[in-house]
Order: C-alpha cells, then sequence, then structure tokens
C-alpha cells in the first residue's frame, strides 16, 4: 500500500496508504492530493492499492495553468487503470479531483480546472445541477491566432486566502439574501439592493456578485460565438471577460506594489488592439495571462513580453482533444 512517485524536478513521495485520514501537515503539498484522491475513491468502493510511478510536466506549477488539476486527475486515472480497468468517467474523476484539493490539499477551488483537465478539448461546462459538459469544435490556429500563454513570474502558492475570499464574498452575498449559492439569487435582487449589500458586505463583494452575473451571460454569448464561427464577437467577449475580471472581480493582483499581471495585460492591449485578445488566466492574482495572437505578429509578440519577463515567459499552447487516458 505505498505509492512511490518521482517527478522530474521534485523531491520524490513515498506515502503510506493504509491509513487515508487527513494530515494537516500535508497541507499544500502533492501528498495531501494523492491521499485525498485515494481515500475518495476508496470511499465510492473503488479498489486502491500502491504503485510505482514517474511523471514529467511542462505545465508550470504555481503559474494559474492548473498544475493541481493536472496531478489530482492524473493521479486518480492511475489508480482507475490499474485497479478499476479505466471505469471513472471523466465527470466523477474530476469531481475526486476537486474533493483532494478542497478536503487535503486545503483550496476551496471550484471545479472548472479540473474538469478541463479531465475531459479535454474545448468545452462549456454548465455547473447549475450535476455538471453537464459540452464539447465544443473550434480551431483557433486554422483561423490564423495561436494561444499565447504570458508567465509574468508570479506564484499562486502563497494567495489561497486571496483566492477563497473570492468565493467566501460570493457566499456572503448569496446568504445575504437567503440563499446558499449565488446562482439562486436572481440578478435584480442584488441591482435592487445594492445599497444594503455594500452596508453590510462592503464593495468589493458588490463588485464581485455583479462580476458572477456579467460573466455567465458572457459565457453563453460565447458559446453561441463558436457555433456561428463568429472570431470577432469571440474576441470581444474575452476581452470583456478579462476587463471584468480586472475592474470587478479584481483578481488580477495581491498587492498595490506588485502588478506584473496588470502589466502583461496592458502590453497585449498596446501591441494587439484591433486584432488579438487578453485576459488574465486562471484564478488570477499571480502567474499568467492568456493572450489570442495574430500568427503574422506572433514572433513580435513574443519578443515583447520576453525582453520584460524572460526568455522562457512565453508558451504557445495547443488544445488537446483527450483528457486523462492511457497510451498503449
Amino acid at each position: 500500500m505505498q505509492v512511490h512517485l518521482h517527478s522530474e524536478g521534485f523531491a520524490p513521495i513515498e506515502l503510506d496508504l493504509s491509513d487515508l485520514s487527513p494530515v494537516p501537515e500535508e497541507q499544500g503539498t502533492p501528498a495531501a492530493l494523492i491521499r485525498g484522491t485515494a481515500a475518495r475513491m476508496r470511499d465510492m468502493g473503488l479498489t486502491v492499492r500502491g504503485f510505482d510511478g514517474a511523471a514529467t510536466s511542462n505545465v508550470l506549477t504555481g503559474s494559474g495553468l492548473s498544475s493541481s488539476a493536472a496531478f489530482e486527475v492524473l493521479i486518480c486515472a492511475i489508480f482507475d487503470a490499474l485497479y478499476s480497468g479505466m471505469k471513472v468517467d471523466p465527470i466523477e474523476r474530476a469531481l475526486i479531483a476537486q474533493y483532494a484539493e478542497n478536503a487535503y490539499f486545503g483550496k476551496p477551488c471550484g471545479l472548472m480546472d479540473q474538469m478541463a483537465s479531465s475531459v479535454g478539448g474545448l468545452v462549456y461546462i454548465d455547473f447549475k445541477n450535476e455538471p453537464k459538459v459540452q464539447p465544443l469544435q473550434y480551431d483557433f490556429a486554422k483561423k490564423g491566432y495561436s494561444l499565447v500563454v504570458v508567465n509574468t513570474g508570479g506564484s499562486h502558492d502563497d494567495l489561497t486566502a486571496e483566492y477563497a475570499a473570492i468565493r467566501q464574498e460570493m457566499t456572503a452575498v448569496a446568504q445575504y439574501f437567503g440563499e446558499d449559492v449565488l446562482r439562486r439569487v436572481r440578478p435584480e435582487q442584488l441591482y435592487q439592493d445594492i445599497g444594503g449589500v455594500r452596508r453590510k458586505l462592503g464593495d468589493r463583494a458588490v463588485l464581485r456578485a455583479m462580476h458572477y452575473y456579467e460573466e455567465n451571460n458572457r459565457v453563453s454569448s460565447l458559446v453561441k460565438a463558436i457555433e456561428q464561427d463568429d472570431l470577432e464577437e469571440i474576441k470581444r467577449l474575452l476581452i470583456a471577460s478579462g476587463r471584468s475580471s480586472w475592474m470587478y472581480l479584481q483578481n488580477v493582483y495581491a498587492k498595490n506594489s506588485e502588478q506584473p499581471l496588470c502589466v502583461a495585460l496592458a502590453m497585449a492591449e498596446q501591441q494587439l488592439h484591433g486584432r488579438g485578445a487578453w485576459r488574465v488566466h486562471g484564478g488570477g492574482f499571480a502567474g499568467t495571462t492568456l493572450n489570442l495572437v495574430p500568427q503574422d505578429c506572433e514572433e513580435r509578440f513574443v519578443q515583447h513580453m520576453s525582453a520584460v519577463y524572460g526568455d522562457k515567459a512565453c508558451y504557445v499552447l495547443s488544445v488537446r482533444a483527450e483528457g486523462a487516458t492511457v497510451v498503449f
């Protein structure tokens, strides 16, 4: 019942699975994610045993590129493939991964990163009740655009409290109106009582709730734009989403004195205005920006960003169609 995992660039992990209770000292570590994943799968009646593994990855840790979600999904897939015949469906695998991060790792994350890693490809996810996943087909490269991630050098590792505050404040707004989650509160209820919410919960909670409602509308519009192959509308919505994250959600920086994401976004706007799109990527506060860059100016864009953030700051991405899978 031992897990021995060697991951390139990290210290080896040795974990005894005979006791799958949470270990406070492991919070924030990969060991917690392994233990939490194993615990959840065991509670579901799945077989969990040890394994010897080796891993390598080019996903930057602590950068907002969902490295923890990818790791959780990987561990779940390993247990599943070795002992259950790969029978856990992608949605359930994502839920297992989220549980591990919430209950063992100590980060109150949502489900989007885990679902994207588990399912693969470009997808629309509706979290209203049970998660519903709709695959979307769109190839930006064929449209003459590249997805370029810029790593600004900040790390998410010590920003759990900032990230958790978003969910706490939105939950507080929901509870103000007698609900557990904001989705059950009608937007007009908030807009008609902004003064009361401000007095009880503060301005930032109001702004974050406003972002929530408008972002949900943008997602529906973006799905429609993708299905109609309306690239200009796709770009407009991505930029609007990014501006709302900056102005209302306020997840683009944690300290007034350190705003590398803001500088990267401003630089992208200056370079791509009228052609591409740009926004903060992932949970925000630190890490990376996501940029939709015309291929004919990709080289110039990368050179400009690299001059500020370093030679290895830019990554041109492709979206893999498969999520967690077994390769023979």
